[in-house]
């Protein structure tokens, strides 16, 4: 029976002294990410066609009040027939205008994704690779995953993955 106890108790103690020699870290990525060239690259990319759809959507705005406001005037010395069909082609732009900002909004949300997920890909082969070369267990990243506590004894390795991505 002494023995039984003593074999459970290893079990639960040698579990414990292992935990307490293993080394957590974290690191914060949207610092890492914010200072790669890439990034920085991927987000002016990001930010021009941003402005280019921008444009357009105000030059087509533009275009929609001016012939709309020009129906508005001539709307009652219109005949019938011609009146319908420029409300019908006012309907058919702001149609057109509605289609095209969805397009912008979906074009935008792909480029960002095709930006982005090299980038990420890059930093997560950068965490791996410093997590192998501290010997760590765990690295949490504070910036996809709040943590709640982080103790003294997690290794911050932000600035060390910056090395490896060859960042400062």
């Amino acid at each position: 029976m002494l023995k039984k106890i003593t074999l459970l108790a290893a079990m639960f103690i040698l579990p414990l002294g292992a935990m307490a020699q293993s080394k957590f870290a974290h690191m914060n990525s949207q610092e890492v990410i914010t200072a790669m060239p890439e990034y920085t690259k991927a987000q002016a990319d990001l930010d021009k066609m941003s402005k280019d759809y921008q444009t357009e959507m105000q030059r087509t705005q533009e275009e929609f009040n001016k012939k709309y406001q020009e129906f508005l005037q001539q709307a009652d010395s219109l005949p019938k027939n011609i009146a319908e069909r420029r409300q019908k082609e006012l309907q058919d732009m702001a149609q057109r205008q509605e289609q095209f900002q969805q397009e912008a909004y979906q074009s935008m949300q792909k480029a960002q994704q095709d930006a982005m997920t090299p980038i990420y890909q890059k930093l997560d082969q950068a965490i791996q690779a410093v997590g192998k070369a501290e010997g760590v267990i765990y690295i949490f990243d504070i910036a996809r995953t709040p943590v709640a506590y982080i103790g003294t004894e997690s290794i911050d390795v932000t600035a060390k993955v910056k090395t490896q991505l060859g960042i400062k």
